[in-house]
Formats: C-alpha cells, sequence, structure tokens
C-alpha cells in the first residue's frame, strides 16, 4: 500500500468474511464494547490510516484504537525499530521480581528499550512537574487504581475524593466508583465510599463570572468545589481529601475542553488546600494534544499521572515521595513484564521526539477545525480540537450516529462520544492530505445523514 496515493474503497460492511470472523470470536467473548463489525485483515495491506479488512474494504482509521495506536498501523518509524528485536520466550515476565535486560550488557546500550527504558523516558517527560517515580501496570483502568491508592496512602488516612460530572476513568470497581458519564456501566456496582462529585466545565471560553455550567457560583466569587471546601461554609474537610481526579480533557464524556478559568482554579484549590491532584492522561498523553500531556496546556500541575494507550502499558507517574515506602503496597505479576509492549511505547515516544510529531499534531488539528467549521453545516453545532483531539458536536444523538454510519459506509472510522459528539484521533504523524481526505469524507457524510 501506498500511503501517499491510497483511498477508503467500500464494496460493502460487514462483509461475508468479517461477519463470520465476528460470529467465531463472540462465540465465547463476553458480551462487551462493540462499535463496529471491523476486522482487521493483518496480512493485508495498511500504513498510517489506512488499512484493510477481510473483505478487502480499505478504509481511512480516524480512530487511532481510540488513540492507542497513535502511529496508525504497519509505520516503519516505529515497525523498523521493533524489527531489530530479536523476540524471545517469555516475553511477559513477574515483572516486579525479575528484571531483563535490552539485549547489552549497560542500560545506556540497549538496542530496544524495555519496562526500564520506558520509565526513564516517562519520567523525562514528567520533570517539570518534578515527576521521578513509576508503577507500569497492564491497563488505564490498572493506572488509576494505584493513583489512586498512591494518594490513599500518602494521606494517611483521608477518605475523600473528588470527581468530575461527565468524567470516565475505567471499569474496574475503584475506577467505576469516580466514573460520572456512561451510568449503565457503573449501575448496580458497589462504590468507594467518601467520592464527592463537582461539576466539569461545559464552556471553553468562560470565566467566572460567564459560567453557565454550574461549577462557579455566586456570579463567580466561589467555585462548587471551593464552596465544598471552605472551612466555614462547607461540609468536606479539606485535609479529609485524598485526592482530586480529573481529565484535562474530558473524553467518554463528550471531548469536553475546559476553560482557562476551571483550570485556574483547580491548580489554585490545590496550593490553597495542598490537595493531591491525580490527572487522567490516558486517553489525552503522549503527544495527542500537540503536547505530551494535556495538563501542560494549562495552569494545572499534577502530583500523579496516569497513562496508557497509546503507551500499550499503564503507567502510574508521580513524585517518589508520595509512593508508599514499605514493598507490596503496589504489586502486579505481569506490570512492567511485558517486554513487547513496553518497547512499543518507549519507541513511539522516540518516534514522536524524532519527527517533531507535537508540532504535526498541532498543524493537522487546525486544519480539520477549519476545514470542517468553513463547511459550515447547520447540524454541526460545535467543532473543537487540542491538537489532533478532535471533536464535531451535533444537533442531535440521531444525528451524531447516522453520520458516523454514513461516514464508515464511505470508508472513515470515528468514534462517537458524550451525548451527541463523534470524536476524530487520526494518527500523530497524518498528512495534509489524509486530513483533507478525512475531512471531506466526513463534510459528504454529514450531508448523507441531513
Amino acid at each position: 500500500m501506498n500511503r501517499d496515493t491510497a483511498e477508503p474503497r467500500v464494496d460493502g460492511f460487514p462483509g461475508e468474511r468479517a461477519r463470520e470472523w465476528v460470529d467465531y470470536h463472540r462465540s465465547t467473548a463476553a458480551p462487551s464494547t462493540y462499535v463496529y463489525d471491523f476486522v482487521w485483515d493483518r496480512t493485508a495491506p495498511a500504513e498510517g490510516p489506512f488499512c484493510t479488512d477481510l473483505d478487502g474494504n480499505v478504509l481511512l482509521d480516524f480512530t487511532s484504537h481510540v488513540a492507542a495506536a497513535p502511529l496508525g498501523y504497519n509505520n516503519p518509524k516505529l515497525v523498523d525499530r521493533l524489527r531489530e528485536f530479536d523476540l524471545v520466550d517469555p516475553l511477559k515476565i513477574a515483572g516486579q521480581d525479575f528484571y531483563v535486560a535490552g539485549g547489552h550488557h549497560h542500560p545506556d546500550e540497549q538496542d530496544v528499550p524495555g519496562p526500564a527504558g520506558l520509565m526513564d523516558r516517562l519520567t523525562r517527560l514528567t520533570a517539570h512537574y518534578d515527576m521521578d517515580t513509576v508503577f507500569l501496570s497492564n491497563s488505564g483502568a490498572e493506572a488509576v487504581e494505584n493513583a489512586i491508592k498512591v494518594a490513599y496512602d500518602a494521606s494517611g488516612g483521608a477518605k475523600h475524593g473528588v470527581t468530575f460530572e461527565g468524567a470516565f476513568h475505567g471499569r474496574t470497581l475503584g475506577a467505576l466508583s469516580l466514573n460520572r458519564s456512561k451510568e449503565k456501566y457503573r449501575r448496580d456496582f458497589p462504590e468507594v465510599a467518601g467520592i464527592v462529585d463537582v461539576p466539569y466545565c461545559d464552556d471553553r471560553t468562560c470565566t467566572p463570572e460567564t459560567c453557565s455550567c454550574g461549577f462557579f457560583v455566586d456570579g463567580g466569587e466561589a467555585s462548587r468545589i471551593g464552596r465544598k471546601l471552605d472551612p466555614d461554609r462547607g461540609h468536606v474537610a479539606a485535609d479529609d481529601v485524598a485526592y482530586v481526579i480529573l481529565e484535562p480533557v474530558q473524553g467518554e464524556g463528550g471531548y469536553r475542553f475546559p476553560s482557562e478559568a476551571f483550570m485556574r482554579e483547580i491548580a489554585a484549590l490545590a496550593d490553597e488546600y495542598d490537595l493531591t491532584v491525580v490527572a487522567d492522561e490516558i486517553q489525552t498523553g503522549v503527544g495527542r494534544t500537540g503536547e505530551w500531556w494535556a495538563s501542560d496546556h494549562s495552569a494545572l500541575e499534577p502530583d500523579l499521572l496516569c497513562s496508557a494507550k497509546a503507551l500499550r502499558v499503564g503507567a502510574t507517574v508521580g513524585r517518589g515521595d508520595l509512593f508508599p515506602e514499605e514493598e507490596g503496597r503496589l504489586s502486579s505479576t505481569w506490570g512492567a513484564g511485558d517486554l513487547l509492549a513496553a518497547a512499543g511505547g518507549a519507541l513511539t515516544i522516540d518516534a514522536i521526539e524524532e519527527h517533531d510529531l507535537l508540532s504535526n499534531a498541532v498543524v493537522r488539528g487546525r486544519q480539520f477545525v477549519e476545514t470542517l467549521s468553513d463547511a459550515a453545516r447547520s447540524t454541526v453545532v460545535d467543532v473543537r480540537g487540542l491538537g489532533l483531539l478532535l471533536a464535531v458536536e451535533f444537533d442531535t444523538p440521531e444525528r451524531r450516529d447516522a453520520v458516523q454510519e454514513a461516514a464508515l459506509a464511505r470508508g472513515l472510522l470515528t468514534l462517537g462520544c458524550g451525548y451527541k459528539t463523534l470524536r476524530v484521533l487520526p494518527p500523530l504523524d497524518v498528512t495534509e492530505r489524509e486530513i483533507e481526505l478525512g475531512a471531506d469524507l466526513l463534510v459528504r457524510a454529514i450531508d448523507d445523514a441531513s
């Protein structure tokens, strides 16, 4: 496949072979989240955002596997480096009890970095937050679980955690307790006690005086979280708050981009009350927004940061003084032990740096927003983005769903989020031609659905 000339082509979706494979998979799989009956043929041509399914359909994938494949398919920036790795067995080791060298006797000489190399890169990319310690795990939900465990442990017995309306932090029981979106996923499950929720900013241009989402109150003189923590008027003692956890941009909640005023208020309260702030960067991190972390765009300085998806592993990153000194408080059989996944995450970071993909994310994201805004379709309520974290909001959820289906029929893969929003996540090295192609397909799909 020539990425420079490839074009989407759909002859019928899903095709007969894809249906057969999906039926085979679901015959033993527990019910889960299914968006498309899309079966990637890993032996067929694929590169960057272009891929081929079992029935020969060529698709333009602007989901990047929900930001978990930030360089798309078979990208030589990553694949060529991974080919240097002579595969061994076991590729997954008991990472808390064994170490593995990267092909040479000295860490600085390793051909392909493993878990230690990934952790070294993560502490370098978070050094401006004074973070120097990493605990690796299997997934984003585990990264969140370990972050709140670290925060509870460091608090010395505090019992409250603060989350935000519209939040989504994962599907393990502890993470579910923090979720305030997708109610059906947490309904009837037991929850961690002591979780307090407050509104999340719903207007990226608001000031305290113009706030309409309910976060700022009394004409902008206070915020809902500030009021709860106020020693005279509040009902939650700040000393009893173990952590405040938030997504710098809400993902599943609808790609909600908060205002500077909102983030400044959280940062100010964290300073005033010495609150531990956990930034969930699982979907927003590793260059997606044009900075390494979405937190870098704001006044917020997190104490703990959760990453996953683009890293291929879960990572809880923070200051060493927050992590428990007692052995066994944090542990996982496979945590830090997946050599190939850790190498993929480390080499993804290297590729983003080497090819200046942060700048590319800014330029190409702006191109997409401007193109969709210029198209000026009446059914589109808003087009917004930060780097290549992009969203198109429609007038109704039914319209959003119809556009998503029409886009698929034209060969463009997108994902829904929130109530009526479509999220668009091209690979970080997406080209001008590919953005133009994807935007054109989406505009045509909007017209189809209208």
